[in-house]
């Protein structure tokens, strides 16, 4: 049973840090709603184990983590129960292979489309500019990792959204012709 000092302690870390943590799992997940939910999440896993929690060595990278694993998870969640619809759907329509142009104007519809840990690598690093020190330790991955991930993450990103800065090729000109 918890005493009222850590019913202190955790509402003061509650207030403290609610905002950024509901911050990240919206950029993770890209769904307001869903964000509040998986924060609402994190803190109930948090005040669960506060224990552990406020002795660690950083109590908001540990917090943090937790958000990502449930993000991590509603993500995987979500592919299989996409992956069904979509079987389901195949028999009734056809389908359409022509790009989503509005969705790779948007940044955030371009990092959904990241692998949780490259999204994850991305976001902490410049959404919410960690180091990659920090950002292998809430991830529990080493340095080498964050550096790689981010990298391969912002390489896709600038891929997808610079597929959208592109002109289109002139009618008149060859391919190749240089300008």
């Amino acid at each position: 049973m918890k005493s009222e000092d850590d019913a202190a302690e955790f509402h003061e870390f509650f207030e403290a840090h609610h905002r950024e943590l509901s911050r990240l799992a919206y950029l993770l997940t890209g769904d307001a709603d869903a964000a509040d939910d998986l924060t609402a999440d994190a803190f109930v896993a948090a005040w669960n184990r506060w224990g552990r929690v406020r002795k660690a060595d950083q109590p908001l990278a540990y917090v943090r983590r937790i958000v990502v694993n449930l993000a991590a998870s509603r993500v995987r969640t979500l592919v299989r129960e996409r992956a069904r619809t979509g079987l389901l759907g195949a028999m009734f329509r056809d389908r359409s292979d022509d790009p989503d142009i509005p969705a790779v104007l948007d940044v955030r519809a371009a990092l959904r489309r990241l692998p949780m840990r490259k999204r994850a690598c991305v976001v902490l690093r410049y959404a919410f500019d960690l180091s990659e020190q920090e950002t292998a330790r809430v991830l529990g991955v080493s340095v080498g990792t964050v550096k790689s991930q981010t990298s391969r993450g912002v390489a896709e990103l600038e891929k997808a959204l610079g597929a959208w800065r592109s002109p289109p090729a002139h009618p008149a000109g060859r391919a190749g012709e240089m300008r």
